[in-house]
């Protein structure tokens, strides 16, 4: 019994040494309260989403899904366009994937990771910014313009009747 005492003592120093309040300053304590009478059913009052807080969070991230969607559309149809069909799978595997896959993917750990290095919650926003600001150098910098391009023409490739490349009469 002395033992976890000593180790309960020691740990709330530690915590109250870190900056969270200690049981005796702290006068507003967070209780769930738990009726016996009602049982479990008072553990679906956590997982109430209408509230009107929780609607609001829920319509803000109604509008980003829609504001996603509008652009889904347009990145797909560019993507076609810049690759000729015979590789436009892998052509638009490659940076579909390595753009949402890893550059967005790992957006919130890279981001968190950044917060946690210097202690400013909003220096993770400097991530997803200059990704975006590189993303739209590069495009007006390399990404050809594709207006009037046959999409379906092999460029710069002889083909046979069966679509072939290379084929020798």
């Amino acid at each position: 019994k002395a033992r976890p005492a000593a180790f309960t003592k020691d740990l709330n120093a530690a915590i109250t040494k870190a900056g969270y309040p200690d049981d005796k300053t702290n006068t507003e304590k967070v209780k769930i309260t738990i009726d016996p009478k009602v049982g479990l059913a008072n553990f679906a009052q956590m997982l109430d989403i209408f509230t009107p807080q929780r609607l609001t969070i829920i319509g803000i991230l109604l509008i980003f899904v829609i504001y996603v969607t509008m652009v889904y559309g347009p990145i797909a149809a560019a993507l076609v366009e810049l690759f000729p069909t015979r590789i436009r799978y892998t052509g638009l595997s490659l940076p579909y994937h390595i753009g949402n896959g890893w550059f967005g993917g790992l957006m919130p750990a890279t981001a968190f990771a950044m917060v946690a290095q210097t202690g400013d919650i909003y220096y993770g926003l400097w991530y997803p910014i200059v990704v975006a600001v590189g993303t739209a150098i590069i495009g007006a910098l390399f990404i050809p313009e594709t207006k009037n391009r046959d999409i379906f023409a092999e460029e710069g490739s002889s083909a046979d009747a069966n679509g072939r490349l290379g084929a020798r009469a």
